[in-house]
């Protein structure tokens, strides 16, 4: 797509002192459009996920989204909440929320430390992207960016002692961009903010608000077609983990099983993985033991909690705990592994549209008194391009300032949590599963299954 808008807005394009070859230099233009068009025309966005992920999903009978359907729709609801809260527009440096924004991606981890991308979305105007240098082709797929700009890094990596001009060069573009954009509206919405970056906007007469909590409340209900995103995204996790099941055999280590499900999400488009939560054994109790090179023995307990960005950018965030050998289970394996059963079921039988977020912490199960020292963060979370509002505690856990009027809406989807570990205990038990609020009631999206020695 044509970089250029209706706006006034024209891409800050970086010319090379010679021309490639030694053409002529009036040939630079059309060697940089041509070598734009060929890298944007490769772009991952549109050579897709891959043989093995569609083969699946035609298989599973799981209809592909119109993405460009689902990119108008975020969009939307980015502007809605922007109206909403008199913002003239927004700033976002988290990737995901550029992710959501844009449907674009560059190095997504190491632009989560190294601040070299950002986007500003007009509330009545532009969607303008500051990508990294030579990165205008990765968003060309989206049919949402109006205009890519080289970033202004204000990171030390760039700027060395010299980031506070950096940071006025910075500011002074933002807020010029903002009187353009918003007229006498000078109320901007932000994330995260290089340090010193708030200062200096408000320096320059802007007004900023919470724009981690409008872009949060924009991804609360999802589209019908980010719904199939995800149902795609949670069969390609299963696959995985069934990758990862058939290689669980004694003396395998934590970290070779877990590598298998990094390998099987790859394979079939997958993005990353946000944590290591894979244990065995007494490696299990208590739980938030990453995994180590320990091998796995005959019998141990193998628990483990996804936590996986599958394709398209969707979260599949599932747990299972799996019994490693060909013996049979113990008694407290079995005993524990039916506690965290019976919770999850209890609890995700409680979700439904309009229930209010305090009704689910005054009414879930929760667990024996031996086992609450252990328990869990939560009883649910909200979950989408990863995990999302709302968080739902434990009611010990209820404070003050914990929120509790919200109430479900039909398109949010609901992890439902539990570990289950006894205080001092040698093994505990992880189970999650992930659930669609509908109309009537809640869908569960992942159905791997339980292993059927410890039911």
């Amino acid at each position: 797509m044509d970089a250029r808008d209706t706006h006034g807005f024209g891409r800050h394009r970086k010319i090379m002192p010679f021309a490639p070859g030694g053409g002529a230099p009036a040939d630079q233009a059309a060697l940089e459009a041509a070598a734009r068009a060929k890298a944007a025309a490769l772009n991952a966005h549109l050579i897709g996920h891959g043989a093995l992920a569609e083969a699946e999903w035609r298989a599973a009978g799981l209809a592909a989204p119109d993405l460009p359907a689902m990119r108008a729709y975020r969009l939307a609801r980015i502007r809605a909440e922007l109206a909403r809260h008199d913002c003239a527009g927004l700033i976002v440096y988290d990737p995901v929320n550029i992710r959501y924004a844009t449907d674009s991606t560059n190095m997504q981890l190491w632009v989560m430390h190294n601040a070299t991308r950002f986007c500003f979305v007009a509330t009545d105007g532009p969607v303008i992207l500051y990508d990294y240098h030579h990165s205008e082709h990765l968003s060309d797929h989206t049919g949402v960016v109006d205009v890519v700009r080289p970033c202004l890094s204000t990171v030390f990596m760039y700027a060395g002692d010299l980031v506070p001009a950096r940071l006025a060069r910075w500011a002074d573009e933002l807020a010029a961009l903002v009187a353009e954009c918003g007229g006498a509206n000078r109320r901007v919405a932000v994330d995260h903010l290089p340090v010193g970056g708030e200062a200096a906007l408000a320096a320059r007469g802007l007004t900023l608000l919470d724009g981690q909590a409008i872009v949060e409340r924009a991804r609360t209900v999802k589209s019908p077609d980010e719904i199939l995103c995800m149902r795609r995204a949670v069969h390609a996790c299963e696959r995985a983990m069934a990758d990862m099941h058939a290689a669980l055999a004694p003396g395998i280590s934590e970290t070779e099983l877990w590598a298998e499900l990094h390998r099987g999400n790859i394979a079939r488009g997958g993005e990353w993985i946000e944590t290591r939560l894979l244990a065995s054994g007494p490696r299990t109790n208590p739980w938030f033991q990453e995994c180590a090179a320990r091998p796995v023995e005959a019998g141990d307990l193998v628990a483990f909690d996804t936590d996986l960005i599958g394709p398209y950018g969707f979260c599949a965030d599932i747990s299972r705990t799996w019994l490693a050998g060909d013996g049979p289970a113990g008694d407290e394996q079995r005993t524990l592994y039916r506690i965290a059963r019976e919770q999850v079921a209890h609890n995700a039988a409680l979700l439904k549209p309009g229930i209010a977020l305090r009704e689910l912490w005054q009414t879930a199960r929760l667990l024996p008194d031996d086992c609450m020292a252990n328990r869990y963060g939560c009883l649910y979370h909200g979950v989408g391009l990863c995990d999302e509002y709302p968080t739902i505690p434990y009611p010990q856990d209820v404070a003050a300032d914990t929120p509790g009027d919200d109430v479900l809406l039909p398109g949010m989807v609901i992890c439902v949590e539990s570990y289950t570990g006894r205080l001092g205990g040698r093994e505990g038990v992880k189970l999650e599963d992930q659930y669609l609020i509908t109309e009537t009631g809640a869908e569960c999206l992942s159905a791997y299954p339980h292993d059927p020695r410890l039911c």
